[in-house]
């Protein structure tokens, strides 16, 4: 009997608790939201589903704007999740229980620094300067 995601995760869980199980759907969903949005979608072959840690981390950040928008910075780090090494940790470790497919290429390093936490989930909502400076120019100091 093929166990569950849940299952999968249950037993990850037990063994390292960095990530709260919201994060492991999160990747799941995310990954699945990444996959069609880039076109791999197809029904057949799982190979062709592939993405990179590139595909993946920008996929789950522009996952996580549109499914939590201001919020999604503040729960991905409730959940465990501050960086994008965190989103290739818990990919190996669902690669480690069976869930997720990797070729020999892939590695958790290629994860790394991907992009920064605190501008990919703040910047797209902070106000632009010069909207600001259009509704009050004194409003704003002259040095910005």
């Amino acid at each position: 009997m093929e166990r569950t995601f849940e299952e999968a995760v249950a037993e990850i869980l037990a063994k390292d608790s960095r990530f709260a199980a919201p994060a492991y759907d999160f990747v799941r969903e995310g990954l699945e939201a990444t996959v069609k949005k880039l076109g791999r979608a197809s029904a057949g072959e799982r190979r062709s589903r592939h993405i990179s840690a590139d595909e993946l981390c920008h996929g789950l950040r522009d996952y996580a704007l549109e499914r939590y928008g201001v919020l999604a910075g503040a729960l991905l780090h409730r959940w465990g999740l501050r960086r994008t090494d965190d989103f290739g940790a818990i990919v190996f470790l669902l690669v480690e229980v069976g869930m997720f497919g990797v070729t020999e290429d892939d590695t958790p390093e290629a994860f790394s620094g991907r992009f920064d936490f605190a501008e990919a989930f703040r910047e797209p909502f902070r106000p632009d300067i010069r909207l600001r400076r259009r509704a009050s120019p004194e409003a704003v100091p002259s040095g910005e």
